[in-house]
């Protein structure tokens, strides 16, 4: 027995909430997909061996018709040779005939209410699978973007434990030792331009007093020449 018994336990099922309780949706919806399709196969079946009576039903309602005609015209005609015991027996047999076309008549018109009947569940059922395989596409959808998420950070973790990140942040780590070695060559010396302009500010003081030097000589030179 499948998941659905019968056609109306299809068209009442509530899929998004089948699919909601289940431990494997894609596999469920399968499933239920498979058990549509089936059931929609049988119901067109039946629906085409019901047109197929009924064709047949119809072609005997002629032929039933056509006699009951038949006899009708021959109680016409043995009235008018004065027959009238024919004329009876020709009327019994046409009544028989149109009784027989009547009742399949009646057939016919319940096999064409159980064909519209067929017709409304095939209806109603390819609305109910188009919905189901528009939900797998949907699942199939989100089962491939699970998929990608769940290798992206098996990825991601691969990359965090591996050999490449340690071997980055050693080269990571040498670099900045090598930044820090070229730093101490050059700790304590100045630049070139400030070197040269200390060099003239230097040389500038020097010359002051030198200068300075030189006055103060002059002036005790001058003092002793006057006290002579």
């Amino acid at each position: 027995m499948g998941i659905f018994s019968r056609f109306r336990d299809i068209i009442s099922s509530n899929i998004n909430v089948m699919l909601d309780k289940a431990e494997d949706p894609e596999k469920l919806i399968k499933l239920m997909i498979r058990e549509m399709e089936d059931t929609l196969v049988e119901i067109k079946a039946s629906c085409a061996g019901v047109m197929a009576s009924n064709k047949k039903l119809q072609r005997q309602t002629e032929e039933v018709q056509s006699r009951a005609k038949q006899w009708e015209e021959r109680a016409e005609l043995a009235v008018t040779k004065g027959r009238d015991d024919l004329a009876r027996e020709a009327l019994v047999e046409k009544r028989r005939y149109a009784d027989r076309a009547e009742a399949l008549l009646q057939e016919s018109m319940r096999l064409n209410a159980i064909v519209e009947q067929y017709h409304d569940d095939i209806r109603q059922l390819e609305e109910k699978l188009g919905g189901a395989r528009e939900k797998q596409r949907s699942l199939v959808q989100r089962h491939i973007r699970a998929n990608r998420k769940r290798q992206a950070q098996e990825e991601i973790r691969r990359f965090d434990s591996s050999e490449a990140i340690v071997k980055f942040e050693d080269l990571e780590n040498r670099i900045e030792r090598m930044e820090a070695e070229a730093d101490l060559v050059n700790f304590g010396k100045k630049p070139a331009v400030d070197a040269e302009w200390e060099s003239l500010l230097v040389d500038d003081e020097i010359e002051k007093e030198l200068q300075t030097l030189k006055s103060s000589l002059k002036k005790e030179d001058e003092g002793a020449s006057s006290t002579v």
